[in-house]
């Protein structure tokens, strides 16, 4: 037997080399590594692998090359043909061969062939050719064949499965349809960076498509293609301008709310605010924010052209369960006892649904309880995702906090003390404020509102 190269060792499967190991007639060889095994190979053939050998370096198998030039070629790559003394002689079969190794697609090499794989079932030996095909070429052979057979399986997914899930987007690009979302399962779908960036999909979309199985060494399923996004076609989904380039205005368009719950009234017509605005609740603690904003969400849960979504973070734990009970269910549920790094990326997957909405024509609101444990920056770049966009849609978000961010729109100023003592509404109107509220409620409604402050101040 031939010396063999390091690298020609290196580049090919274990099973290979337990077959060079077996002829060498090592001991306990299979339980080596392969690193350890190589060197053994090596040390046990009395060279320092520097040589350079005629070794299919992608099948692990010398190729023996026949002095004779006319002989015929062997017809797969796992074939042995003899080593003529002479390297100026070797025979066009014996060119071939190692052509073939060459060009040989890296894509066609099997995925799982690595130091912790164990040796294959042995296959049937294919036919001798010349007495001279030895069982390791043969089984090379079978498992070339098997690997292509999987190829081809592979390659004529079902289309039977469609999945329907919500987006979440990973560092690198790509991402996975979350089908019990936000906590990830076995069920879950992958989805290629390309395919996340031909769709514009963002962490929060909501989308369907067919998959197919996982392939060898794959986990999950992946997705095909994606057929829906939000419920509209993906052919009919806007692309262009980024959400962040759209040009926006002042909330024109009130948002009614059309409660007769005294709180609501209030906040309707003293504290207006309109499709895209940032309205932050704000008081101390036990003000009554948390049922102010539990309110809010019960009138928008009934307005049928505007998409709601609740984002909990860092409340108290029973406020989940009180949430639960409502029209509107949270899309997150952090208590005051997870991360603040939790409470961050919780809260920027749901204003990235809602950006994604407003992008696309729609109007979205995104109810936060709280932003009390965000820190200020990334507190006012949450708020600074509303807006109302010209000839489009708008995004509005409704927070709660101790005291204002900056950057709102409209403040709803709560007193502690009204609310303890059971005087409903608790607003108070000194504190509370809304911007180009005439454009909301028109000159005469702005009117009333800055007499009824001057009532309440004075």
């Amino acid at each position: 037997m031939s010396v063999i190269s390091r690298s020609a060792l290196e580049s090919s499967p274990l099973a290979d080399l337990h077959e060079i190991a077996s002829e060498l007639a090592m001991d306990g060889y299979r339980r080596l590594r392969k690193a350890d095994l190589i060197a053994a190979i090596i040390q046990r053939q009395g060279a320092n692998g520097d040589a350079p050998q005629d070794v299919d370096a992608e099948a692990g198998v010398e190729l023996e090359v026949d002095a004779d030039a006319d002989a015929p070629a062997p017809a797969e790559a796992g074939a042995e043909a003899e080593v003529d003394e002479k390297p100026a002689r070797r025979s066009r079969r014996g060119g071939r061969g190692r052509s073939r190794a060459r060009d040989r697609d890296p894509g066609d090499i099997e995925v799982g062939e690595d130091e912790g794989e164990t040796e294959a079932a042995p296959a049937a030996p294919a036919a001798p050719r010349g007495g001279r095909e030895r069982d390791r070429g043969g089984r090379g052979r079978d498992r070339d064949r098997d690997s292509d057979r999987d190829r081809d399986r592979d390659s004529a997914p079902s289309e039977d499965r469609v999945v329907t899930g919500t987006v979440e987007l990973l560092p690198n690009g790509s991402g996975f349809v979350r089908v019990a979302a936000p906590e990830p399962s076995d069920d879950d779908v992958y989805i290629s960076a390309a395919q996340v960036r031909r769709c514009e999909l963002v962490s929060g979309d909501e989308v369907a498509g067919p998959v197919r199985p996982p392939r060898r060494s794959e986990r999950y399923p992946s997705l095909i293609r994606v057929d829906t996004i939000n419920g509209r076609a993906a052919d009919e989904v806007a692309e262009g301008t980024k959400y962040d380039d759209l040009t926006c205005t002042w909330a024109t368009e009130r948002i009614a709310l059309d409660d007769e719950d005294a709180t609501l009234k209030a906040i309707e017509w003293l504290t207006p605010f309109g499709r895209g605005s940032r309205v932050v609740i704000v008081g101390g603690a036990r003000a009554g924010k948390t049922e102010a904003l539990r309110r809010l969400a019960g009138a928008l849960s009934r307005q049928e052209d505007i998409e709601c979504s609740v984002v909990l973070a860092g409340v108290r734990p029973e406020e989940i369960g009180d949430w639960r009970a409502g029209p509107l269910q949270p899309v997150v549920e952090l208590n005051l006892g997870a991360a603040p790094d939790a409470h961050g990326q919780a809260i920027e997957r749901a204003i990235e649904t809602g950006r994604r909405v407003a992008a696309r024509g729609g109007h979205a609101v995104v109810l936060i309880d709280t932003l009390e444990h965000l820190p200020a920056p990334l507190a006012r770049r949450t708020l600074a995702a509303a807006r109302n966009i010209v000839d489009g849609g708008s995004l509005t978000i409704i927070a709660t906090a101790s005291e204002p961010v900056g950057g709102e729109t409209t403040v709803i100023a709560l007193d502690a003390t009204l609310t303890a003592t059971g005087r409903i509404p608790a607003l108070d109107l000194s504190a509370s404020a809304t911007l180009r509220a005439e454009l909301l409620v028109g000159e005469k409604g702005s009117e009333a509102i800055a007499e009824a402050r001057t009532v309440a101040i004075g």
